[in-house]
């Protein structure tokens, strides 16, 4: 059985159109504009139990929205979802403690009171036995060597520590699923190297399904093996990460500079001449092409120093949502 099965399913939401100034709210208590707006359209795809999955898309394009259908907060219009056995609109209790939610700009935990009062909270609303609290509190404290800061008041926590606790909260009762929206969001590069490293650590090790949803491809390209690209509430890929990079990067990109002058016209020979001022220049050349170009360049002009590299995962991305991929 699938941890997780989308099929079929779309989401539209209805909202009022108002026209400026007092006269448009006058207008509006007789006659008001409805419109709608389609956010998820007839989207479908399912999850293995223990996947770690990146969900990857521009603002507005339906991820939050799919989450929160997956979570129970918001209901399809059309179409079925099934989250861990259960219909996450019925909301049951039982379906509760089988998720997770960590959302990077939202807290759960009391900003006046230490992480560890927060946790007891939680122990109690999910009725965690204590003989598996203690045992998992200290297997989370420990990963992520936070177990000196869980009596300090939450509001005197860096955003790193603030962010390793909300984790911990929300694995407290080893949910079987787990949604992480934007989980390094405003972090410096070493808390982000650390939370990769204990979601990854933690996923092969509980066997946790995992959808992941930022706008941090570096995040992306560390912990998962499998993308849903969504924009404009359309899938526009659902496939291994390997995948998407060898489907779309088509191209070496090459970074020349030179020792002396080099003439544009003879570098556009070579392939395409992205940028150029004389002593500079980047090419991207087709990888089937690549070895040859790169052959004629060294051999042929005055070469100072090459670099080679193919398009980043992040460029790819921004193809798709822009409708190029």
């Amino acid at each position: 059985m699938n941890a997780i099965t989308i099929k079929n399913v779309s989401k539209t939401f209805t909202y009022h159109k108002k026209a400026e100034g007092l006269r448009g709210s006058v207008k509006a208590l007789f006659r008001r504009e409805k419109l709608k707006k389609e956010a998820v359209k007839d989207i479908s795809f399912s999850l293995k139990k223990g996947e770690f999955v990146g969900f990857v898309g521009p603002n507005g394009a339906g991820k939050t929205t799919t989450l929160k259908m997956l979570s129970g907060i918001l209901y399809p219009t059309l179409g079925e979802i099934s989250v861990a056995g259960f219909d996450p609109r019925k909301r049951q209790n039982e379906f509760k403690k089988r998720i997770s939610i960590v959302m990077g700009q939202k807290s759960q935990l009391w900003p006046i009171l230490p992480a560890i009062e927060t946790f007891r909270l939680l122990q109690k609303i999910y009725e965690v036995p204590e003989k598996d609290y203690q045992r998992r509190l200290k297997e989370l404290t420990d990963l992520f060597d936070v177990g000196d800061i869980l009596n300090t008041q939450v509001r005197k926590l860096s955003l790193g520590q603030r962010m390793k606790c909300e984790i911990i909260a929300s694995l407290l009762h080893n949910p079987d699923v787990l949604f992480l929206d934007e989980p390094t969001i405003g972090l410096d590069i070493i808390a982000q190297k650390k939370i990769r490293e204990f979601l990854k650590d933690y996923n092969q090790k509980s066997k946790t399904t995992i959808i992941l949803t930022s706008h941090n491809m570096d995040d992306v390209q560390n912990l998962c093996e499998r993308l849903i690209v969504i924009n404009e509430g359309i899938i526009g890929y659902d496939g291994s990460l390997a995948g998407i990079i060898e489907e779309y990067s088509k191209d070496k990109i090459i970074k020349v500079q030179f020792v002396q002058k080099v003439a544009k016209k003879d570098l556009q020979l070579l392939g395409n001449l992205v940028s150029w001022d004389g002593y500079e220049a980047e090419l991207s050349i087709p990888k089937e092409l690549s070895q040859e170009a790169i052959g004629r360049l060294i051999s042929k002009f005055p070469v100072k120093d090459i670099n080679i590299s193919s398009v980043t995962l992040e460029e790819i991305i921004t193809d798709i949502f822009n409708g190029k991929g």
